[in-house]
């Protein structure tokens, strides 16, 4: 591995918990890595375990499930 390899990490956000906290910290001008993206959710009490199964599958090195 190389000194610069970042992970890319699919975080799968809760609409009224972990995307608000996400959505706030960007409004503060706080910033996180590029390499992470956030797919925001209704609830992620319903995330079925095949979509984070497709995610790796789609070249994520990490997920996150955030509520």
């Amino acid at each position: 591995m190389t000194d610069n390899y970042e992970p890319k990490v699919i975080a799968f956000c809760c609409h009224y918990c972990t995307y608000s906290a996400a959505d706030l910290a960007g409004s503060m001008r706080l910033e996180y890595s590029p390499n992470i993206r956030v797919v925001k959710l209704m609830c992620t009490g319903k995330v079925e375990p095949i979509i984070l199964m497709q995610a790796f599958e789609d070249g994520a090195d990490a997920v996150m499930v955030g509520g």
